[in-house]
């Protein structure tokens, strides 16, 4: 079993702050931008086409200007190429494709940004479920992509409103982590819950092939070292449970992480590593060691995606796929499901409709026009504006499968997943029942002013101490099991909490 020393985890402080970027003055400003590519190949649509089949990476050179709140802005000799899988099958030429400003040209970039992707919304009439969705993670310090709308016309014909989504590579790492030296994995695109490369963070061996087809390295490409990944799933898969309970509230930059997971079960979002291990990255800080969630891929949010059996409405809190060994451990651990549950509780906090419909009228204001007048989008205008308030059932499987599908709608499903929680989790009692096996339970973790201490039976407490990585021991004031840790330096520590006859010992961060 291969663990961090507990020196090096105990240097861990938490993830650092992000800095202002060039690509501010284009996401600041909720808009629709234009984007303009010309083509010097008259065939250019059936060439983007055959080297989508082909699987190669080909792509196309191209010249675009984009429109925006700036300005108009030309960059020459951009490349193009299509992408996607289930949104591929998009109906007509409206697909999602993605563009890389300095291929060609060094340093040439859009906004200070190197790519932008395009996707064409497939199989959600809103148009909007990866902008609510990611806008609200954002909102609630999730590292995701931002989004915006674009009308894109290639050679003059208008090909589609798309969402415009920031691509996540060394720009993003600079602009929500300031920091972009270490390892960066993607998960593959996998399909099928047993299918044999689903980045299920699994391990399977020290052998780095054994998980070429499950992940990709998307930076330090040459240098190709995947010994952190497989660290860490050696110490998440082979850890006894004390071993991970202590290590992976360090490993992880622990709280964002919590709150990944628990928006993707709030808001049904179950093509995810809590269901399909798909859509999500994870980068390895080389200045913290700390591993970092991002979300990718929003739009199978409120619902949409069709897990076998699984209704995203009524979902337990708590829901894991098979072989998902990450949420399980939280989900089973009582001192991680502790810090799970409290996360979750806090952002439900935000997640009504009195909190979220204003949001979604707002962007509705914005793009309905731009969605009436897209002549190629899947769906009808009646559709787009019944589906923002509704469920709505269409014909055809939604995009060529055949038979009928229910979508659920963005504000019924909102209220349907409330009502679903209030009968299955009560915020009042979380920390009561999930402690057992007479261990003490400390969270948040990490902390900011105060900290919880949960201790079986009716223990009461006579003294709290918080020991620092070099032994010194600082007293902490409490009041009801709360202890007051705003006077110290972000950092990890140790509580020692002093009861009749016991004394009881727990690892704990303050950022």
């Amino acid at each position: 079993m291969k663990l961090p020393s507990l020196v090096i985890s105990l240097l861990l402080a938490g993830s650092a702050l992000a800095q202002t970027a060039p690509s501010d003055s284009l996401f600041n400003t909720d808009q629709v931008v234009t984007v303009n590519l010309t083509f010097s190949d008259p065939n250019f649509w059936t060439t983007l086409t055959t080297f989508y089949a082909n699987d190669l990476g080909e792509t196309l050179t191209a010249n675009v200007t984009i429109t925006d709140n700036t300005g108009t802005h030309a960059l020459p000799f951009v490349e193009v190429d299509l992408k996607g899988n289930s949104t591929y099958g998009h109906p007509g030429n409206k697909k999602s494709f993605k563009i890389d400003f300095n291929d060609n040209v060094s340093g040439q970039k859009f906004h200070g940004m190197t790519k932008l992707h395009f996707n064409n919304c497939y199989n959600d009439p809103t148009l909007m479920r990866e902008k609510v969705f990611f806008d609200h993670c954002r909102d609630e310090g999730v590292l995701v992509p931002r989004v915006l709308f674009a009308n894109v016309y290639m050679n003059g014909t208008f090909w589609g409103f798309y969402d415009m989504v920031e691509a996540v590579d060394k720009n993003f790492l600079d602009r929500w982590v300031d920091e972009n030296n270490g390892n960066m994995f993607k998960a593959g695109d996998n399909f099928g819950m047993g299918s044999s490369s689903a980045a299920d963070l699994l391990y399977y061996g020290n052998d780095q092939a054994s998980y070429a087809a499950r992940y990709e390295l998307k930076t330090n490409e040459t240098e190709n070292d995947w010994s952190d990944l497989i660290a860490f799933l050696d110490a998440l898969n082979n850890g006894t449970n004390d071993e991970v309970q202590a290590e992976l509230p360090q490993l992880f930059v622990w709280n964002d992480l919590l709150k990944s997971l628990a928006l993707d079960n709030l808001f049904g979002n179950l093509d995810a590593y809590i269901n399909s291990a798909r859509n999500y990255y994870i980068y390895h800080d080389s200045t913290t060691f700390q591993w970092n969630w991002i979300h990718w891929d929003g739009n199978e949010s409120f619902g949409k995606y069709p897990a076998m059996g699984v209704d995203a409405v009524t979902l337990s809190p708590t829901y894991v796929a098979a072989n998902r060994p990450l949420m399980t451990k939280i989900t089973t651990i009582p001192a991680l499901r502790l810090d799970y549950l409290n996360a979750y509780c806090g952002l439900r906090t935000n997640f009504t409709n009195a909190h979220l419909d204003p949001r979604i009228d707002a962007i509705k204001a914005l793009i309905q026009d731009h969605v009436n007048a897209d002549g190629n989008k899947q769906f009808t205008y009646a559709q787009f504006l019944a589906n923002i308030e509704s469920d709505i059932t269409v014909s055809g499987g939604g995009g060529g499968g055949g038979g009928q599908q229910t979508i659920r709608g963005l504000k019924s499903f909102i209220a349907a997943r409330n009502v679903s929680l209030n009968g299955t989790l009560d915020c009042s009692t979380v920390g009561v029942d999930d402690v057992i096996g007479g261990d003490m339970v400390v969270g948040p973790v990490p902390c900011t002013t105060e900290i919880r201490i949960t201790l079986p039976n009716a223990q009461v407490i006579e003294q709290v101490i918080a020991m620092d990585p070099q032994g010194k021991s600082v007293p902490i004031l409490f009041n009801d099991r709360v202890a007051e840790v705003s006077h110290l330096a972000p950092g990890a520590y140790v509580i020692v909490v002093v009861t009749e006859g016991r004394t009881w010992h727990a690892r704990f961060i303050k950022k």
